[in-house]
């Protein structure tokens, strides 16, 4: 066998029949499987352990020699190799066949290989392989034409006419003598003249049928071997068959289809042999092809072979396809050892970098590591007895374990793994009790409440695989989003609540208006019960009186850090207390200025004092606390009355029924804020249930006014709104009426959860597939392109300041102030905040920056185009995994966006697509829902209509007029005389991006595809970051379509990889040749990721079997670039620490790893690192 590991590039094709021979150990002649009195198998059958090896180590069939001194003897009683029995998972077998049969796969595809090659209907060719009709071969010198079919009828009216003159088949044999007479480089120079010379249908016949010579020309591959005359079998091990407790066995399909296979070959082999009638043979012939065809793909033509219980059998290509395929279930996700999983329960005295991890479960994960040190520690003599010990649970054992998880992190995961803060590194510490403690403050990164979920716990084993963990994954380190590089660990619920609590300032409390000389005195004056928590005093700070309470200056003694800092943020909330939206500012500002190890003790520090004042203020909900405003009545009254007058005016005429739809909304709506106003005023400010919600603890305000305002409108199933409002609120209780109303909005909400989930989901995965070999591979790919960023406006207000889009990206040209000339910024440097700022406040309108969407590295990005990683703030390191974040960036929120499509009030068939849906619609670059008309110039407009058809017509400035007209309800979106640019929308809708792309070229079409997804996310208040999108955008458009091949080798039509173009260009010019036209294309990102260099990674993806058909034609070569393909394969994933850069990186201790750590603080948060007793090599982690 080859060396498993060390192996460049993976390369598919056709096998031929010698091939197949060669491969095999044995012919399995009969279709028995195994003895069912002595269970041994039989020989020459599919179990047989002459062809496939012994069934037990080192011992033969007929038990003559057994033991590992015999190794490699083949017995001479029963033929038997002494080996080992994992043999039986490598050797093949084959069959020979009596007849040869068609490969469905090729005969059977869209298109249809075979057919395309001999230039036959896929009809005529089933005819022919499935014996209704024969197939001429060679006319010789009668009127028939070759490939011709002839029916049974004229088949023996020819031969009596003409005698044995001409030569007509049946079956797969006639295909293959067919198939043998092609001349390949002939068919190939016919093709390329007639694609030049015909056009219409005609040409793109022929450019497909180019397509497939050109793939065997190329391959190598033959075109008889489509038709086999061998069949390969898999070995036993992979179709196992196993004894059940009753005695009876169950098997794998493949057993059975083989056994079909293999009962008519026989059956055939001895009709011939007997010189039976043809009409028999044919029959049999017929069907030992589709009993092939079932072996290889079970219904793909007519109804599929079934077992019992009328269950379709799983052929070869089911093994692969889907999710329970080869691909997708045993390769790209296993199953791993040293993994558990518990409950979760809060540890809220936990540091930020531990967890709790059970003892008994703690035992389990570390016993390989326990033993060993029991053996060290000289409690016991040999692993023996070790294990003996650990599992009787002795109390030196304990001692020993503390010892062992000491230094070792713990990986914990929860499900679903939306992105990479979906596992992370702990320190584990042992606690009693069965469940898993974590940290309050990782939460959020993982999305884990505490009612219920569970979570799994692995350990990392090799010591680089520790190393990594503690120096990249430990939770630490990951507090900040990938997405949009704000903090993840912001404390939230209790916390938020509890600091709320803490720095409200309050009117008339204990010790009001005293001065104290110092914050510890006004401290002591609160422990000792003369102060009021939130009572205004005024206090002495660094030579001056400041205004603020006893519960700030706790705040501010408790934690670490500048006061200033605090300070501000006090300043900013004025007399409220600390809600999430200031915490949130205040975790960022803390963020930036420490690094993570500092970081995380404040942290600590904010938790515990929040945890603490929330349990002190003693904050409860009741009944009382929702209180009822008193102006709620009234409100109501008046909106009757004004109900009862719209009513009256319909029943008068004087509006139509949707205008009064339209006013009882109007009315009821206004009631509804009326009243959540009226019952905001009446709330005390100390009232729990307000101060949960204006703290952003938990619930809001809409919550509130349904406790203690109006229901309001419900929608009805379709989304529509339901004119009967609900004036109940929840205190009060509803009438049936009203609850059987708001059902309706309920079921929704819980069927569109369930769908976005399975959608967002489906989402991610086709994201990461088309992302997934984008990788940073170099520091600068040296190009001096980039695009110009500029402020997000709508009208005059700015949605998204210059500053935030710039910050992090990498400056193409220097930057001057617009009015003094001075010099803001160099180019090829980073852009941070303070930069940023610098070059907003100057006025700087437009900031040319790098972008992967111009970056000019092969088969990835640089860091230069990438610009900063958002994840640590600092420029990103070759090796990252860009496009698996930037897919995992894009899918996460997916499941917040929403399902609906808008229906606009009243106009006909208007619906936008928004929410997912929208995503998805750019993503797959679909026509839109709902499409504008796009001008294809820039020019004046005029509004034309002539009898009641509008016209748009746009007159450019050298006077060429372009006409459009405007469907029926559409509305317009230019006025008569106005000034529009090429690609500017002409009617309300979205525009569609292949237009975009003929209009405006690829610079239009990214910069479109960018702004249209951020508006979705956005609108939906989720933040992320454009270069995840431009990752995903640049994948899209890296194909070029083929227009003219000039003298290139490259086929008309055909998509080509952006770099392959410019090299096969270069190469043809070079010769003196003209190079080839092509055209930019926007490609869906399931069609990008299909269209990938990669077979093994588009058929892991999706339609297995026609990307598998498809790379075995054209011979293709995988060369192993993604991050899936080596995966599939079983290597290290050429990104991070596996790329070969690092691989021979040698960690002497881990001391100078923790120093690149961003500035290790001087909090004790973190204890000291393992130190592995010898070097550690990077390069062995993969072993």
């Amino acid at each position: 066998m080859l060396d498993a590991n060390n192996f460049e590039v993976i390369k598919i094709g056709l096998a031929s029949p010698e091939q197949i021979r060669a491969w095999s150990s044995g012919e399995v002649k009969k279709p028995e499987t195994i003895n069912y009195r002595t269970l041994k198998p039989e020989r020459e059958g599919l179990f047989c352990e002459k062809i496939f090896g012994p069934q037990r180590d080192w011992e033969c069939h007929c038990g003559k020699y057994k033991r590992v001194r015999y190794k490699g003897i083949v017995c001479d009683r029963c033929g038997v190799e002494v080996t080992r029995s994992k043999v039986r998972r490598e050797r093949l077998g084959h069959i020979e066949l009596a007849a040869p049969v068609s490969h469905i796969w090729y005969f059977k595809g869209i298109p249809s290989r075979m057919g395309l090659l001999l230039d036959m209907s896929p009809r005529a060719l089933e005819k022919t392989l499935y014996f209704a009709a024969y197939v001429v071969i060679d006319p010789g010198n009668t009127p028939l034409t070759k490939k011709q079919l002839l029916s049974e009828n004229e088949y023996r009216e020819n031969r009596e006419k003409y005698g044995d003159s001409f030569r007509a088949m049946m079956g797969a044999e006639g295909i293959k003598k067919l198939l043998e007479e092609i001349d390949l480089d002939d068919l190939a120079r016919r093709l390329r003249k007639e694609v030049r010379e015909v056009s219409g249908q005609r040409r793109i016949r022929a450019i497909r049928r180019l397509e497939v010579v050109e793939s065997f020309r190329k391959s190598g591959n033959r075109p008889e071997w489509m038709i086999l005359e061998v069949i390969p079998v898999i070995p036993p091990e992979l179709r196992p068959m196993v004894q059940l407790d009753g005695g009876r066995f169950a098997t794998s399909d493949l057993n059975d289809l083989y056994r079909r296979v293999i009962n008519r070959n026989n059956r055939l082999k001895r009709l011939l042999e007997l010189g039976a009638p043809d009409i028999i043979v044919r029959n049999e012939k017929r069907m030992l092809q589709e009993a092939v065809d079932a072996l290889i793909d079970n219904g793909r033509r007519g109804r599929p072979v079934t077992g019992p219980g009328n269950r379709p059998l799983k052929s070869l290509s089911d093994m692969l396809k889907g999710k329970q395929g080869r691909f997708r279930q045993n390769l790209l996700g296993k199953r791993v050892d040293y993994s558990g999983r518990s409950v979760i329960v809060v540890g809220p005295e936990l540091k930020l970098h531990q967890c709790g991890l059970p003892k008994e479960m703690a035992l389990e994960l570390f016993k390989p590591f326990v033993m060993k040190m029991l053996v060290d520690k000289g409690y016991v003599h040999n692993i023996k007895s070790a294990k003996r010990m650990v599992e009787r649970a002795r109390s030196e054992v304990w001692d020993v374990l503390e010892e062992v998880i000491k230094e070792h992190p713990v990986l914990l995961n929860r499900a679903p793994t939306l992105h990479r803060l979906g596992i992370q590194a702990f320190e584990p510490v042992l606690v009693e009790g069965r469940a898993i403690q974590i940290h309050p403050l990782v939460c959020t990164a993982y999305n884990a409440d505490f009612d219920g979920d569970q979570m799994a716990v692995h350990v990392p084993l090799s010591v680089e695989a520790q190393a990594e963990a503690r120096i990249l994954m430990l939770s630490a380190y990951n507090l900040l989003s990938p997405a949009h590089g704000r903090p993840l660990v912001t404390p939230t619920q209790d916390m938020i609540l509890g600091c709320y609590y803490l720095t409200i300032l309050r009117d008339g409390g204990k010790g009001e208006g005293k001065i104290f000389s110092s914050p510890h005195e006004a401290i002591l004056a609160y422990h000792n019960g003369y102060l009021d928590l939130h009572a205004k005093i005024k206090v002495r700070i660094a030579g001056g009186l400041v205004e603020t309470s006893a519960g700030r200056l706790l705040f501010k003694d408790q934690v670490d850090i500048d006061e200033e800092i605090i300070d501000r943020i006090f300043a900013r909330v004025g007399e409220e207390g600390i809600g999430k939206k200031e915490m949130g500012l205040l975790v960022s500002e803390i963020c930036r200025r420490f690094g993570a190890h500092q970081t995380a003790g404040i942290l600590d520090q904010i938790k515990r004092i929040g945890f603490q004042f929330a349990t002190q203020s003693g904050n409860t909900i009741a009944m009382q606390d929702i209180v009822i405003p008193e102006a709620k009545g009234k409100i109501i009254e008046e909106a009757e009355s004004q109900v009862e007058q719209v009513e009256q005016q319909f029943r008068r005429g004087l509006i139509t029924q949707e205008e009064r739809y339209q006013r009882y909304i109007d009315i009821w709506t206004k009631a509804k804020d009326d009243t959540s106003e009226a019952m905001l005023k009446s709330l005390d400010i100390f009232n729990p249930v307000y101060m949960m919600a204006t703290s952003g603890a938990r619930g809001n305000v809409s919550q509130l006014s349904q406790l203690a305002g109006m229901r309001g409108l419900m929608t009805d199933p379709s989304g529509r709104i339901i004119d009967l409002p609900i004036k109940a609120n929840f205190r009060e209780g509803l009438t049936v009426l009203e609850f059987f109303l708001s059902t309706h909005g309920a079921r929704k909400g819980l069927a569109d959860t369930a769908l976005r989930t399975a959608d967002s989901g489906y989402l991610t995965r086709r994201l990461v597939d088309v992302a997934q070999d984008v990788i940073v591979r170099e520091e600068d790919c040296g190009t001096t392109e980039g695009i110009g960023l500029a402020a997000l406006m709508d009208g005059d207000t700015v949605i998204v300041p210059l500053s935030e889009k710039i910050t992090g990206r990498i400056t193409v040209e220097e930057i001057f102030h617009p009015e003094t000339g001075e010099l803001l910024h160099e180019a090829n440097k980073i852009i941070d905040e303070e930069a940023a700022r610098r070059i907003e406040e100057a006025g700087v309108e437009k900031v040319p920056v790098r972008s992967v969407l111009t970056c000019r590295t092969r088969h990835g990005v640089c860091s230069m185009c990438y610009g900063q990683n958002l994840a640590t703030g600092r420029l990103v390191d070759v090796g990252e995994a860009v496009g698996i974040i930037a897919a995992q960036s894009i899918g996460e929120p997916g499941t917040q966006l929403t399902m609906r499509t808008f229906h606009t009030g009243g106009v006909a068939g208007e619906d936008i697509t928004q929410g997912l849906p929208r995503v998805e619609e750019l993503f797959e670059a679909r026509k839109p829902k709902g499409q504008a008309i796009i001008s294809e110039i820039s020019g004046l407009v005029k509004v034309v209509e002539v009898k009641g058809v509008r016209r748009v017509s746009v007159i450019s400035a050298e006077g060429e007029e372009k006409l459009y007209q405007i469907p029926y309800g559409a509305r317009l979106r230019v006025k008569d005389g106005q000034q529009i640019e090429a690609g500017e929308r002409l009617t309300e809708g979205s525009a569609n991006p292949h237009d975009i792309l003929k209009i405006k070229g690829m610079r239009g079409v990214q910069i479109y595809l960018v702004q249209e997804v951020q508006e979705v996310y956005r609108s939906q208040g989720v933040e992320i970051n454009d270069k995840h999108i431009e990752v995903v955008v640049r994948q899209m458009l890296r194909k070029r379509k083929v227009e003219d091949p000039g003298d290139t080798d490259l086929l008309p039509g055909g998509l080509v990889d952006l770099f392959e173009l410019e090299d096969e260009n270069q190469r043809v010019e070079e010769e003196g040749g003209t190079p080839a036209v092509t055209r930019p294309v926007l490609l869906g990102i399931t069609k990008a990721s299909l269209a990938t260099e990669s077979f093994l990674s588009a058929a892991s993806f999706q339609e297995t079997t026609r990307v598998l058909t498809e790379a075995s034609i054209k011979g293709k070569t995988d060369p192993l670039i993604g991050l899936k393909e080596n995966v599939i394969i079983g290597k290290l994933v050429p990104a991070g620490t596996g790329m070969p850069k690092y691989r021979s990186i040698r960690l002497d201790s881990l001391d100078e790893a923790e120093e690149e750590v961003p500035e290790a603080g001087e909090l004790e948060a973190i204890p000291e690192p393992v130190r592995p007793p010898f070097p550690v090599d990077m390069a062995e982690a993969g072993r």
